[in-house]
């Protein structure tokens, strides 16, 4: 059994996760909090697998709670909250201090059916989850754009190749850690995180400020250049689309696919019949599957593609099922997948493949 501590100070919302989860064979919730302070002395006499945190709560709110939980002993916690546009800082600092995902309540961007469904399975893979606390953290601490050393490469044709990279569960801090590491000079790079939809642009901007990369939230039909990050906006897919000598953005709305939009296959499968071996796929941690079919295109179409390893995956979902698939053709270690990027862009992905 997967053995849940719901902290919320709303009853109502209390009752409603616990409904939703103790309906699942495999999964009980031992006890509700209305606030951190009786959440922590459930935590000392419980010892739960996994936990949900509301982040607004009276008298200390979730984050703070957070931060003390990964600190004294760091637990997968499940942020589920109301998100709005002016909040939604609040939970990728969550997800920064190790918090594994975030949810926003029924009635938002989900209806209660499909926020028990998949609040469901993010409890179930929480449970073998990696935690992370901000101690371990592999971001590493830099200085600002303006003032930080940037490194340069030249890669030949750089706007005619492409970067294509997706994540989900521990996505956010390994993509931080990827953009930090890279170079300037790379070719345009395409990126679907899973985040709720008043999440991605605030995701962009936090990311924009440390990174040498230019980086943002994608619009529809921008051009795609060179030493550029395009984070796919929450609520809609984005494919890669060329025309005459540039490519561009191409956002579209349509039902979620492996129960995500944007999803990764669906930007990975425009990449593999649109870049086709002049680009490079990347799959990081993640639950579920989303993103193997699109990146085993990608290699049947010539592309170099990279998943990350199970011991530095917060969760080994999407990378495990793409390598099984037989889409990477290089597993490696997060802090390895930088450098490995930068080397694909120099040389064909064929002698790639016989070198390793």
């Amino acid at each position: 059994m997967i053995r849940v501590l719901v902290v919320d100070d709303s009853e109502v919302d209390r009752k409603l996760i616990s409904y939703a989860l103790n309906k699942e064979r495999d999964m009980e919730v031992i006890g509700s909090a209305e606030n951190p302070y009786v959440a922590k002395d459930m935590i000392n006499l419980l010892n739960p697998d996994v936990i949900t945190l509301d982040l607004q709560m009276p008298r200390m709110n979730g984050l703070t709670f957070l931060g003390k939980i990964m600190q004294l002993h760091p637990f997968p916690v499940i942020i589920v909250s109301s998100y709005t546009p002016q909040n939604s800082s609040y939970a990728l600092k969550a997800l920064n201090l190790g918090a594994l995902d975030t949810i926003s309540k029924p009635g938002l961007e989900y209806s209660l059916k499909e926020f028990s469904k998949r609040l469901v399975r993010m409890v179930r893979e929480a449970k073998g989850a990696r935690i992370m606390p901000p101690g371990r953290n592999t971001v590493k601490t830099v200085r600002n754009k303006k003032d930080r050393k940037v490194s340069y490469v030249n890669v030949k044709g750089a706007d005619r190749k492409l970067i294509a990279i997706g994540s989900s569960t521990g996505g956010t801090r390994a993509i931080e850690f990827l953009l930090n590491e890279l170079p300037t000079g790379l070719p345009g790079i395409m990126i679907v995180q899973h985040l709720p939809e008043n999440f991605t642009k605030s995701f962009a901007d936090r990311l924009n400020v440390h990174s040498a990369l230019d980086i943002k939230e994608a619009s529809d039909n921008e051009v795609i250049r060179p030493g550029c990050v395009y984070i796919a906006p929450g609520k809609q897919h984005m494919k890669v689309r060329k025309q005459g000598g540039s490519m561009y953005v191409q956002l579209i709305n349509g039902e979620r696919l492996n129960y995500h939009r944007p999803s990764a296959d669906v930007l990975f499968n425009s990449v593999a019949e649109q870049v086709g071996p002049s680009a490079t796929g990347v799959i990081l941690t993640g639950m579920g599957s989303d993103g193997a079919e699109g990146l085993l295109k990608m290699r049947n179409t010539g592309a170099y593609t990279i998943g990350q390893d199970e011991a530095s995956s917060v969760i080994y979902g999407m990378p495990k099922v793409a390598y099984e698939k037989g889409a990477v053709m290089e597993q490696l270690p997060l802090k390895e997948i930088p450098g490995r990027i930068v080397k694909s862009l120099s040389r064909d992905g064929k002698d790639m493949e016989k070198e390793i």
